[in-house]
C-alpha cells in the first residue's frame, strides 16, 4: 500500500552544513504531517551525504559463474569490536563491483567503468535489478543494482586504483557455490546479498536468455 503522504507534507525550517569534507553532513530542522492529522513538533535530523551509487553482479552465462570482488572496508573493521561478530569476522568483504555516480554519468556508465577498474572485465549486456535506499534513517544514498554479462574466462588477479588506495582481489565463483555462500551467511553487505538473492531466484531464466542471444557491446 502506497503512503498518502508525500514530500509536500514536510516543512523544512532550516538547513545547515556542520561538516563538509570527502563526505558531507547536513543538519535539518523540520516538521511533518502526522498520520492522525496535524503536524509534528519541530525536530532536528542530520543526514550523511555520500552520493548515489551503481553496482553490478557480473555474470558469465557460458561459465555459469559470477565475478565478485574482495576488499578492505573501514566500516566493517570498526564493527569487529561489537558483540554480534565472532572472532573470525573479517573486514575484507566479498562484494559486487560498484561506484559513485559522478556528475554527467548514468548508472550504466558507472558499472561499465567500475567493472574494468575493479575486475578487468568488460560488460556486454545489462539487466536492471532494483533501486534501493541504503539506510534512509541517516543517509540519502541510493543504489542502482544491475546484473551485467561479462566474459570471466580470464578474470582474476588484484586490481583497483592506487590513487584511491584500492587493493581489490577478483573472485570467479560458480553460481551454485555463490548461492551456497549466500545461504551460509558469507555475504554481509546489502549490495551482494540483494544481488545474490536475485540471482538465486532468476538464475535459470537469465542464463537461458543470455545463452541464446548475441553479446552486445
Amino acid at each position: 500500500m502506497k503512503s498518502q503522504l508525500t514530500a509536500r507534507d514536510v516543512e523544512i525550517v532550516e538547513t545547515t552544513t556542520p561538516y563538509k569534507g570527502y563526505f558531507r553532513i547536513d543538519r535539518y530542522l523540520l516538521r511533518h504531517r502526522l498520520f492522525q492529522g496535524g503536524w509534528s513538533s519541530t525536530m532536528m535530523r542530520e543526514v550523511f551525504e555520500r552520493g548515489h551509487a551503481a553496482t553490478a553482479l557480473l555474470y558469465d552465462p557460458d561459465l555459469d559463474a559470477v565475478v565478485l570482488i574482495e576488499q578492505f572496508r573501514i566500516g566493517a573493521y570498526v564493527t569487529t569490536s561489537t558483540l554480534w561478530h565472532g572472532k573470525d569476522f573479517s573486514p575484507w568483504l566479498i562484494e559486487c563491483v560498484a561506484g559513485i555516480i559522478e556528475e554527467g554519468e548514468t548508472p550504466e556508465d558507472v558499472i561499465r567503468r567500475e567493472a574494468v577498474e575493479e575486475a578487468d572485465c568488460r560488460i556486454t549486456d545489462i539487466l536492471p535489478i532494483h533501486r534501493y535506499m541504503v539506510s534512509p534513517g541517516g543517509t540519502t544514498e541510493t543504489v542502482m543494482l544491475f546484473c551485467a554479462r561479462v566474459d570471466a574466462s580470464k578474470a582474476g588477479g588484484v586490481h583497483g586504483l592506487t590513487a584511491e588506495h584500492e587493493n581489490i582481489r577478483v573472485l570467479v565463483v560458480p553460481v551454485a557455490e555463490a548461492i551456497a555462500w549466500l545461504d551460509q551467511g558469507k555475504f554481509v553487505n546489502a549490495m551482494a546479498i540483494i544481488a545474490m538473492q536475485w540471482m538465486k531466484l532468476n538464475h535459470a531464466r537469465v542464463r537461458e536468455q543470455w545463452l541464446r542471444t548475441e553479446k552486445k557491446v
